[in-house]
């Protein structure tokens, strides 16, 4: 019983944003969650889909050094999270000489891995930045575990941690939002 209530959620949460196609008037990049090293101008064309367990993307979520690690949850379909892709990316271009990683862990169905999150990856240039989740894997363990405030409900989603200090913020981050989360870690 427990496992269908679990089910129901993490198939509303992924489908709790309006399924629109993928726009590519903006981008984001991001660092890959197992390798720190940020390169917003990959050769998108050999992108290779890195799926990560959960177990993995919470270890990853744990880290505490002096990076400020931002780590965002998004899909192809969700309209709200491409629109923040290009503040996301604005930011990366900003900050890419400074101690902090962008991760965009993607959650489109599996299905979708080799279309769609391929072809978004490709055309923003995000290469091996974009992270792949299974949301069937997930189960509310992995989010209380994770986070105080995100239950899985809905996207997009973005995690910051530097050290102890963390943010969770849930809905579309403006440039703005974002750009005051971050002055406030570097600060």
């Amino acid at each position: 019983m427990k496992k269908i209530i679990l089910s129901t959620l993490i198939l509303t949460a992924l489908y709790s944003c309006k399924k629109e196609a993928p726009k590519t008037d903006g981008s984001t990049a991001a660092t890959d969650s197992v390798a720190v090293t940020q390169n917003t101008t990959n050769q998108a064309g050999t992108y290779i889909p890195k799926e990560l367990s959960p177990e993995n993307v919470g270890q990853h979520l744990a880290k505490n050094n002096d990076t400020l690690y931002v780590t965002n949850f998004f899909a192809t379909w969700c309209g709200p999270c491409m629109r923040e892709i290009p503040s996301f990316k604005n930011k990366m271009e900003e900050l890419k000489d400074k101690p902090v990683k962008f991760t965009f862990i993607n959650l489109d169905d599996k299905a979708d891995w080799d279309t769609a999150v391929k072809d978004f990856a490709v055309e923003n240039n995000l290469g091996t930045n974009v992270i792949l989740l299974d949301g069937q894997k997930l189960d509310q363990n992995f989010f209380s575990n994770n986070f105080k405030q995100w239950d899985g409900g809905s996207i997009p989603f973005t995690f910051m941690r530097k050290g102890s200090q963390t943010d969770e913020y849930l809905g579309m981050m403006t440039e703005e939002v974002l750009n005051s989360k971050i002055e406030a870690f570097l600060k």
